[in-house]
C-alpha cells in the first residue's frame, strides 16, 4: 500500500524540501564536500533555528518538537534526495535516538537540548576494526581512575567524527558493554579521517588514549541501547534511500524525455521505457515499505524489527539498483564526474555496506521470526 501522508506532514516535507532546494543545490554540495569542514555551520544552525529539524522528534521537554518518526523520516528523505552533506544522520538518527533508549535522565537533559537547538553535534563510535567487527569482541575498555572513567580504545568508521563535538563511546567495563560520552576535541582523542567512497559523508578513525569519560545509563546497558537505536536507525536509512532513488527517477525521466537520439526522445525507445518502468516499480515500492516500518516505530508494533530488517534490505536494493539504472540511460555522460549521479551512486552503494549489507538485514529479519 502506497504511503499516505497527512496535512502537516505534506507541509513538512514541502518545507524541507524548499529549504534543501535554497541551501543544498548541486554546487552548495560540492562546494560543502571540498571544504575542510565537509558542511556548512550556517547551514547547520537555519535547520534547527529556522526549521527546527534537529528537534523534529524528541521530546518537548528537552527542547524538541515532539513529533513522530515519521515526520522524521519525511526529513530525513528529503535531505537524502539533496544529497545534503550535514551530520543529521549521525546526530539526530544516531546519537539523540541513542541517549533516548538509556535510562539516564542525567544525559538526556546535558546532551539533547544542543542537540535541538543546533549547538551540539554528535556521533556514535561503536565499530572497531576488522577482524574484531561484533559486540562480543569490541576490545575498548573503560576503567575507573580516582573516580574518573578512562576510555582506551580504537573506533573505525566513526560517522562525522571530525565534524562531531560529543562522542558517545562503547566500551567494555568489569560488568559489560557500556556506553559513555566522550569529549571529541579532548587532547587524548586523536581522529584520523577515512578516504570514503560516499563524498558527503565523512567517516574518521578514532583513537583514544586514557580519555575522561562520563558513564550514560547503567554499566552493562550499551547492548540493549544500541538494538533500540539500530531499529529507529534503519527506519532512517530506509528513508534515505528512498529520498535518493527519488532524485535519481525524477532526474533520469527528466533526462529521457528531452535526450534526443535518431530525432526523438530516448525515452520513447521501448527498452528506456522498460528500464524506468522497473525504476519506478522499485521505488515505490521502498518508499512504501520505509514509511510502513517507520509508523510501526510509531505504534510500538511488536513486527517493527522483522519489518525494519526486511526493510532495510529492499530499500538499500532498490537504491543501488535504481542508481545503476540511472547511470545506464544517461550514457556517458552518467558516468562523469561532472554529473551528480556517480555521487548518487556512490552513496547508495556506501549505505549498503556501512550500516549492514541487505543480506545482513534478511539473516537478521530471519532470525527474529526463528527461521
Amino acid at each position: 500500500m502506497a504511503a499516505v501522508f497527512n496535512e502537516e506532514q505534506s507541509e513538512l516535507r514541502s518545507m524541507v524540501r524548499a529549504y534543501c532546494t535554497d541551501y543544498f543545490s548541486e554546487t552548495d554540495v560540492r562546494r560543502d564536500v571540498e571544504s575542510d569542514s565537509g558542511f556548512r555551520k550556517t547551514a547547520w544552525e537555519r535547520m534547527a533555528t529556522e526549521l527546527g529539524l534537529q528537534g523534529i522528534a524528541l521530546p518537548e521537554e528537552y527542547g524538541g518538537a515532539g513529533a513522530g518518526h515519521a515526520e522524521l523520516c519525511i526529513v530525513i528523505e528529503e535531505l537524502g534526495r539533496a544529497l545534503a552533506p550535514a551530520p543529521f544522520l549521525s546526530t539526530v538518527a544516531m546519537s539523540a535516538n541513542l541517549l533516548l533508549a538509556t535510562d539516564d535522565q542525567a544525559a538526556r537533559e546535558r546532551l539533547l537540548p544542543g542537540i535541538a537547538d543546533g549547538s551540539r553535534i554528535a556521533t556514535v563510535a561503536h565499530r572497531e576494526p576488522a577482524p574484531r567487527a561484533r559486540t562480543a569482541d569490541i576490545d575498548s575498555r573503560a576503567t575507573r581512575v580516582d573516580g574518573v572513567w578512562r576510555l582506551s580504545g580504537v573506533k573505525t568508521h566513526v560517522l562525522a567524527a571530525d565534524q562531531s563535538s560529543t562522542l558517545l563511546v562503547t566500551a567494555l567495563t568489569s560488568e559489560g558493554l557500556s556506553l559513555f560520552e566522550v569529549d571529541a576535541p579532548a587532547p587524548a582523542v586523536e581522529t584520523t579521517p577515512l578516504q570514503t567512497l560516499d563524498l558527503t559523508r565523512r567517516q574518521a578513525t578514532v583513537e583514544f588514549h586514557s580519555a575522561p569519560a562520563i558513564l550514560i545509563g547503567r554499566q552493562g546497558g550499551a547492548a540493549e541501547y544500541l538494538g533500540n537505536m539500530d531499529r529507529r536507525l534503519s527506519a532512517a536509512v530506509c528513508a534515505e534511500n528512498v529520498g535518493g532513488s527519488l532524485r535519481l527517477l525524477e532526474e533520469t525521466a527528466n533526462y529521457a524525455r528531452t535526450r534526443q537520439q535518431f530525432g526523438r526522445p530516448i525515452g520513447s525507445f521501448q527498452a528506456i521505457k522498460q528500464k524506468a518502468a522497473d525504476m519506478l516499480l522499485n521505488v515505490e515500492l521502498a518508499r512504501s515499505a520505509a514509511y510502513q516500518v517507520a509508523r510501526a516505530i510509531d505504534s510500538g508494533d511488536d513486527a517493527a524489527g522483522v519489518e525494519v530488517a526486511m526493510a532495510h534490505a529492499l530499500t538499500s536494493d532498490a537504491y543501488v539498483a535504481t542508481a545503476y539504472d540511472a547511470i545506464q540511460i544517461h550514457g556517458g555522460i552518467g558516468f562523469t564526474w561532472e554529473h551528480m549521479a556517480h555521487l548518487y551512486f556512490r552513496r547508495a552503494k556506501a549505505n549498503a555496506a556501512l550500516f549492514g549489507t541487505p543480506d545482513d538485514h534478511r539473516e537478521r529479519a530471519a532470525q527474529l521470526m526463528g527461521i
